[in-house]
C-alpha cells in the first residue's frame, strides 16, 4: 500500500515521506472474523528496506513463505505481516526519534499503527526484527506495552562498547580525508553501487552518530560524532549520549513494561561478527535479575545469513498471541 506520512515531511535528510507498506495476509484472512488475527510488524535490519523482506533467495525463503510452510506443517498458526519501510539515506533506520534523521518512532506509532487497524481485522500485535530491526523492536516494544504484546529480536544492537567501537578506526580513517561526514556521504552515494565494506562501517557508524548524537547547530549532518576525525581522539561526552539508547541500559527503566509482554524474545549467534552476543547475555542476565520473564536463546553461527532462526520466532510469537 502506498502511505503518505506527514510525520516525516521535510525531514532533515530530504528522504522521501510518501513510502510502500508491504502487508501480507494468510489464506483465511478475512475482515469479519470477530476475533481477528495476530499482526507481527517486522522491521528491516540496517542496509535493508522492507523489500527486502520478501526477495526470493533459493538459499533462504523470504519470511512470508517460511510462515506459509511453518502452518503447512501446522506448527504455527495464519498471521499477517506487516512490513514497514524506514529506510533512509544513511543506510537504515534505529527506529527511533532524531531531529538528524526524523521521529520514526512516532511514525510507526502514531501514523502506521493507527493506519493498518483502520484496514485491517486486527487482534494482538507483536514486533519483530534483526539487527538494528532488533533493536528496533525492543526500544518500540519496551515503550509501548499498550500497542505490542509481544517482542521478538535477533541479534539486536547491545553493548555498544563492543558492537561499535571496534568500527570506530576504521570510519575514522575513512572520514579524516574528507574533513567531514557530509563530504564523505555525498562521494558514497556518487559511487553508485561500488562499494566496499570500509564504505558500510562508515555509513553505520555516521547512522548511529545521527540517532544517539543528533545536533541541529552541528551543519555536518546535524550530528556530533563520539571522536575527532582528524586526532581521533575519542569524546567521552558524545559516547555518553550514545550509551543512554543502549538496551542493557534500560531494562530497569522499562522493566514494568517488559513484564506485561507475552512475549519477550531474543536469540544471537555465538559467533555473531558485531560482538552482539555479549548484549545479548547481559540483557539476559539483567532480565534475569529483575524477574523479567523471557525466551533467550543461543545459535550456531555469527550475524548473517540467519534468516532461518525466524522459523522459531515465528511459532514464539504464535504461541504467545495466536
Amino acid at each position: 500500500l502506498k502511505f503518505e506520512s506527514k510525520i516525516l515531511q521535510n525531514n532533515p535528510l530530504e528522504d522521501p515521506y510518501k513510502t510502500d507498506i508491504i502487508i501480507y495476509t494468510p489464506p483465511n484472512y478475512s475482515m469479519s472474523l470477530s476475533s481477528g488475527h495476530p499482526a507481527i510488524f517486522l522491521l528491516p535490519s540496517f542496509g535493508n528496506d522492507n523489500y527486502s523482506s520478501i526477495t526470493c533467495n533459493p538459499f533462504s525463503p523470504p519470511i512470508h513463505v517460511r510462515l506459509e510452510k511453518l502452518i503447512a506443517d501446522q506448527k504455527c498458526g495464519e498471521m499477517i505481516i506487516v512490513m514497514i519501510n524506514c529506510f533512509n539515506r544513511l543506510g537504515g533506520s534505529q527506529y527511533i526519534n532524531s531531529v538528524a534523521v526524523g521521529r520514526y518512532q512516532d511514525y510507526i506509532i502514531d501514523e502506521i499503527i493507527p493506519f493498518i487497524d483502520l484496514n485491517y481485522n486486527i487482534s494482538k500485535r507483536a514486533i519483530l526484527g534483526k539487527s538494528s530491526g532488533g533493536f528496533g523492536a525492543l526500544s518500540l516494544g519496551m515503550r509501548n506495552p499498550g500497542i505490542f504484546n509481544a517482542v521478538a529480536a535477533h541479534s539486536f544492537d547491545s553493548a555498544f562498547e563492543y558492537c561499535y567501537l571496534p568500527d570506530f578506526p576504521i570510519a575514522i580513517d575513512v572520514l579524516r580525508k574528507y574533513k567531514g561526514a557530509k563530504r564523505w556521504l555525498i562521494d558514497f552515494w556518487n559511487k553508485a553501487g561500488n562499494y566496499d565494506k570500509k564504505d558500510f562501517t562508515t555509513l553505520s557508524i555516521i547512522s548511529m552518530a545521527a540517532h544517539y548524537s543528533p545536533n541541529l547547530n552541528n551543519p555536518d549532518l546535524y550530528l556530533d560524532l563520539p571522536f575527532d576525525i582528524e586526532s581521533g581522539e575519542f569524546k567521552e561526552n558524545i559516547w555518553k549520549l550514545w550509551r543512554e539508547f543502549d538496551p542493557i541500559n534500560k531494562v530497569s527503566d522499562f522493566s514494568d513494561n517488559l513484564k506485561k509482554m507475552k512475549l519477550l524474545y531474543f536469540d544471537c549467534g555465538i559467533n555473531d561478527e558485531f560482538n552482539l552476543i555479549i548484549g545479548s547475555r547481559i540483557f539476559s542476565k539483567r532480565c534475569k535479575d529483575l524477574g523479567i520473564n523471557h525466551e533467550y536463546m543461543e545459535f550456531e553461527g555469527g550475524h548473517f545469513n540467519t534468516g532461518y532462526r525466524y522459523d522459531t520466532s515465528l511459532r514464539q510469537i504464535w504461541n504467545a498471541i495466536g
